[in-house]
């Protein structure tokens, strides 16, 4: 590529000045400036302000600069004039949007399109070496998502939640899936009839204490690990006796007969590292170790990201480029020999996930937390960022689990035991719950029971979700994309249909009676629209657009025709017999 009269437009002010130094740096005579963000939207023209309309097979929009960005795009065009553009705004379908948006704005023909996933001179470079086209796929899926949601969103607050008059401002089709996983939780809380159980235990002399067991278990059953939403996925509690004489039999079974070891169950078991972190779990982490929310976290990560520190902060990938692997590698020989594994674990995508982005990762692995120039939130996010991109990296943890299952009469008791026998990528991420030495025990073994008790208990409410857990909620039924997840919780407590009160730790989302109220008649007027299955559907038709399979408007034409206009109308018409018989 010729390095004379470039313009070079990225997304974010934030990249300016690094940007600007590496281009020099490299040799190339460039302007560097920023879209700061979108710079078109659709107007609020039209059928119920879409801003596009349907024209049989065709679909025709109004694009219009937004009004804060009129004088930032005469500048770049005035900047364009004699020079060469290469769009380099950022890699995912907005950015490809974005860049579609400023070749259609300056009236470019066949744009150069370069990206990169960290802002580094070597990142940089070759992606400068190596320009592409834009991509039609990518630009076709973010397009797709504009005008659906502008149609969902715009004619179901009119034509629906205006017309309920209860002070609700819109609906949307990521927005009122997550209120309708809120919702459905918040009813379940409300209906839960607790139960009335027993948990039963019995203390030895020998230094422990067991469970009561129904049927005993097998030591390898299960690896204590916290997810990262920071909650255990196993449990210890005995067998539940929801009877109270049936409980009072085992007791005094318990207390009367001997207690004898019936099987030492021992096992080496591994633990593999965890997948390296995308923008899901970094918000799920953040969470629960920083009590971040997922919006704080984009931000701080944001920031991290412009200051080239991190990889790009919205990807649904777990992916890690070869040379960073290899880099880890080395670090790991020089630093921490014993955990270079014979071979790394891997991790497969998700279905959907765009497998040319890489996961989020510090852009230098020697730039440790210790060594680099951050402070504060930065670098708390940066430090859980480099921890977890190491321990992908790492040989498993070997952890002695043992189970030893004890009898007296007819009653079965049981206690587990975990060890470390070797950290692996613990040291580094520890994702496991503590350890729980027990004494050595043989089996025919006769122990010394010291007491046997029952303490009685209620089952409980499913809990609320935090932030981090809706976020894994979300992703789990495959609402929204990386870029969504944050602003559609901001956007729910904006419209005042959830709180989320301030605690001690991370706080429970609580649905508002407003949210309650409109959830209540959107799930009987609009289920199709509003139940987390549409919207998942809605992102696996998108996916298809991205991928050259599905044309985006023959996709919106269909979905307007078949199921959302009928779905409409019949909305309209139960409101107004609902409010009719109201009257």
């Amino acid at each position: 590529m010729a390095k004379e009269g470039l313009l070079l437009i990225i997304e974010s002010p934030g990249k300016l000045k690094k940007i600007t130094q590496y281009c020099k740096e490299l040799g190339y005579d460039a302007v560097v400036k920023a879209s700061m963000g979108h710079i078109r939207e659709l107007s609020s023209t039209g059928e119920d302000g879409w801003g596009f309309a349907i024209d049989g097979n065709k679909i025709t929009s109004d694009w219009s600069v937004t009004a804060s960005k009129k004088k930032n795009v005469a500048d770049i065009k005035s900047q364009a004039k004699g020079r060469r553009v290469i769009l380099a705004t950022d890699g995912d379908r907005e950015g490809e949007s974005i860049a579609w948006h400023l070749a259609q704005v300056l009236k470019l023909k066949n744009p150069d399109r370069i990206t990169y996933a960290e802002i580094t001179k070597p990142a940089l470079k070759a992606a400068l070496d190596k320009p592409r086209k834009l991509d039609d796929g990518l630009v076709g899926a973010a397009l797709g998502r504009a005008h659906l949601d502008k149609m969902v969103g715009y004619s179901g607050s009119k034509r629906v939640v205006w017309a309920l008059d209860i002070g609700a401002k819109s609906m949307g089709r990521v927005q009122s899936s997550a209120l309708w996983i809120l919702v459905k939780r918040e009813l379940e809380i409300r209906n839960f009839k607790p139960t009335t159980y027993f948990s039963l235990t019995t203390t030895y002399g020998e230094g422990f204490k067991a469970l009561y067991r129904a049927a005993s278990t097998k030591a390898s059953e299960s690896v204590e690990v916290v997810d990262d939403s920071g909650e255990e996925k196993a449990g210890s509690e005995s067998d539940r006796v929801t009877d109270k004489a049936v409980a009072e039999k085992i007791l005094a079974i318990a207390r009367s007969t001997p207690h004898q070891v019936t099987k030492v169950e021992s096992k080496k078991t591994s633990q593999n590292p965890p997948a390296a972190l995308t923008t899901s779990t970094l918000q799920q982490v953040a969470g629960s170790k920083l009590k971040f929310s997922p919006d704080q976290t984009m931000g701080v990560a944001q920031k991290l990201y412009e200051g080239g520190h991190i990889t790009y902060m919205r990807t649904d990938s777990v992916a890690l480029s070869e040379g960073f692997c290899d880099s880890v590698r080395q670090y790991l020989e020089q630093h921490d020999p014993e955990n270079v594994p014979t071979k790394v674990a891997k991790h497969g995508n998700k279905e959907g996930a765009q497998e040319a982005h890489e996961a989020i990762r510090p852009t230098d692995i020697n730039q440790d937390p210790k060594q680099i120039k951050l402070s504060g939130e930065e670098l708390a996010l940066y430090t859980l960022i480099w921890q977890r991109a190491i321990a992908t990296q790492c040989a498993p943890a070997q952890l002695n689990k043992t189970c030893v299952s004890i009898q007296s009469g007819s009653t079965n008791w049981e206690v587990r035991g975990q060890s470390l026998a070797f950290a692996g990528y613990t040291k580094h991420w520890n994702n496991l719950s503590g350890d729980s030495l027990l004494p050595v025990l043989k089996e025919g073994q006769t122990l010394k029971l010291i007491q046997v008790s029952a303490d009685q208990k209620q089952t409980s409410a499913p809990g609320r979700y935090t932030e981090p857990k809706l976020v894994q909620e979300m992703e789990k039924k495959g609402i929204g994309r990386p870029s969504t997840y944050a602003s559609t919780i901001k956007t729910l407590k904006d419209r005042e249909y959830i709180k989320i009160p301030k605690a001690k730790g991370m706080a429970k989302i609580e649905v508002t009676s407003m949210g309650l109220e409109l959830m209540d008649v959107l799930d009987r007027v609009l289920p199709n629209i509003v139940r987390p299955q549409f919207t998942a559907e809605m992102e696996k038709s998108l996916d298809q657009v991205a991928s050259g399979k599905l044309e985006w408007e023959k996709f919106l034409i269909e979905f307007y025709e078949k199921t959302f206009s009928p779905a409409l109308i019949a909305a309209e018409k139960t409101i107004q017999d609902y409010k009719r018989k109201a009257s």
